[in-house]
């Protein structure tokens, strides 16, 4: 029997976006979580799921038929190649460009890039520079 592992401790427990065509998201976020060692742990007819991301279909039970409409969301990079990567694998997926990599004002050390997915959802990777975690993840098997 397969194992599944989930990594939690952060503050986000997960995370749906539903969106108008999940095979070009699919596409998209295969691609970009690919670049980062996400894998995409489940699909469905109806949906995917990458550890905290569930991303599924305007006809999921879950999401009674209502799209999620424009979000954020950030992924860590754990290098800037990682986000120079992550931003050519998005182009070449579907993702349309809303600021290439480069080092922002937010904070010393802080490079990011940031796409618009194929639902608009503005997708961003970043690196924070070196840095230690003060703790690990919880590891919750299935």
């Amino acid at each position: 029997m397969e194992t599944n592992e989930l990594h939690r401790g952060r503050l986000i427990d997960h995370l749906q976006l539903v969106v108008r065509d999940l095979q070009a998201s699919l596409n998209f976020y295969t691609a970009v979580l690919t670049v980062l060692d996400i894998p995409i742990v489940s699909t469905d007819k109806d949906y995917f799921w990458a550890d905290e991301l569930v991303v599924s279909s305007a006809e999921s039970p879950t999401a009674l038929g209502v799209l999620t409409g424009r979000h954020h969301l950030a992924f860590q990079a754990k290098n800037r190649a990682t986000v120079d990567a992550f931003y050519r694998a998005a182009m070449d997926h579907g993702g349309r460009d809303n600021g290439a990599p480069s080092e922002r004002a937010y904070h010393p050390g802080y490079y990011a890039a940031f796409v618009l997915d194929p639902d608009g959802n503005n997708i961003e990777t970043v690196y924070h520079g070196e840095a230690r975690r003060s703790a690990r993840s919880v590891t919750i098997a299935f």
